[in-house]
């Protein structure tokens, strides 16, 4: 079935999901702050058009911004695409939120007849872009129904996490505690090894082997060795979504002290200026802290 697709937030990963709808044959159109990044999407063969005059005819919204702040004023802000789409329409909201503002999107989409799935995402910019992800989702019956054609150009797995929405944002919270933590842990190992006299390389070729290793820190390590903190996920998140956890687990009456000193450190790399730098940045925190020399970029 072919959708008319639009993907609001073309970053590493709202660009790469632009291109897996479009690969899968919808007709997708990409909306971006950042006009350069709707006209690169439009010269690969994206769909031309203002949102505001599309919406009537679009299938789907897929919102891969930041946070709910910005995911409420995409919805439902002074240009907000809800009011704007034909009754039933699904939108598939993937940033990092809360799990009762998730809740409070699907009862204002119901409100004008559309459906809303909350359906936070992980696997990262290069598996976005093949179409790969895993979706922590969470809707009713007919908000899966409606954005089935979109999950299957978007994702590899789809978790299906109850009936209402709230569930997908709950497992993502889950998720995103372990995620930050062992990026942060992998850079603290890496640089204590480093104090050891064992060089990022060798690390990451043994640890990776070995019953230490984890998604991230294969994933990550690698960044470190090349020097290359070009963002795929930046140390912004971080503070964001660790953030999210820990009020989370507040209101649970759940004390989460790792992820509080994780999140600390990432504080602490936002404050030295890289936010905007790849995650596994957070290794210059420790290696600032100890004197040590990470890994300069391959010429």
């Amino acid at each position: 079935m072919t959708y008319k697709t639009a993907v609001i937030g073309l970053g590493s990963m709202g660009y790469g999901m632009a291109q897996s709808a479009l690969a899968a044959g919808h007709q997708t159109y990409g909306y971006d702050r950042v006009a350069a990044q709707m006209d690169r999407f439009v010269a690969q063969g994206g769909a031309k058009g203002a949102l505001a005059e599309v919406a009537p005819q679009l299938d789907a919204v897929v919102v891969v911004v930041l946070n709910a702040d910005q995911t409420q004023a995409v919805l439902f802000g002074e240009d907000g695409v809800v009011p704007r789409l034909s009754k039933g329409a699904v939108v598939l909201a993937c940033a990092t939120v809360p799990p009762a503002f998730a809740k409070d999107m699907e009862a204002q989409c119901a409100a004008h007849g559309v459906h809303y799935l909350d359906a936070p995402i992980s696997g990262g910019s290069i598996k976005a872009a093949q179409g790969a992800l895993s979706i922590m989702a969470a809707g009713t019956p007919d908000a899966f129904k409606a954005a089935k054609p979109v999950l299957d150009a978007l994702a590899e797995t789809v978790f299906e996490l109850g009936d209402a929405a709230g569930g997908g944002s709950a497992m993502k919270a889950v998720n995103q505690l372990l995620a930050g933590v062992h990026i942060a842990t992998m850079a603290e190992a890496m640089t204590f090894g480093m104090t050891q006299g064992v060089t990022p390389e060798k690390f990451t070729e043994v640890i990776s082997k070995c019953a230490g290793s984890s998604w991230m820190l294969e994933n990550r390590a690698p960044h470190i060795v090349a020097g290359d903190y070009t963002p795929h996920s930046q140390v912004n998140i971080w503070p964001k979504d660790l953030g999210i956890v820990l009020d989370v687990a507040k209101s649970a009456g759940f004390s989460a002290p790792i992820t509080a000193t994780a999140l600390q450190q990432y504080m602490v790399a936002v404050g030295m200026g890289l936010g905007a730098e790849d995650d596994a940045a957070i290794a210059k925190v420790y290696a600032r802290n100890a004197g040590l020399d990470l890994p300069k970029p391959k010429d």
